[in-house]
């Protein structure tokens, strides 16, 4: 099954120039190798900073489109990574030493099964 691992932190701690988040930053690249090497890894990907981002939403048959992101708050989608497990108990040990854990915090979450029914709420 795969799951997504949706990574925030606060850019201004990350991007900060602490000595904790500069080698956090560093070894990013290296944890998708390991993440590889132990058949975890499917893709990853860095997001940039909000401010680049649009908002799209479309109500009453209109679309409206506006700069930056919807919602305001401190920490901020940053990037994904997309791992392989066979359960979420072993995606969240696969994504446990993602050096961006000790700035920010690392969501898990399964891929939608199309081929399932969909939730009932």
């Amino acid at each position: 099954m795969r799951y997504a691992c949706l990574i925030y932190y606060d850019p201004k701690v990350l991007f900060g120039g602490s000595p904790e988040a500069n080698a956090a930053l560093g070894q990013c690249a290296g944890y998708d190798e390991k993440l590889k090497e132990t058949g975890h890894f499917v893709m990853g990907e860095a997001l940039e900073l909000p401010e680049t981002a649009m908002t799209v939403q479309i109500r009453d048959g209109k679309m409206s489109a506006v700069d930056g992101p919807f919602m305001e708050t401190r920490d901020m989608l940053g990037g994904i990574v997309l791992v392989e497990a066979p359960d979420l108990n072993d995606a969240v040990r696969a994504i446990s030493g993602h050096p961006l854990a000790k700035i920010g915090s690392i969501e898990v979450r399964p891929l939608v099964d199309f081929s399932s029914p969909p939730p009932q709420l």
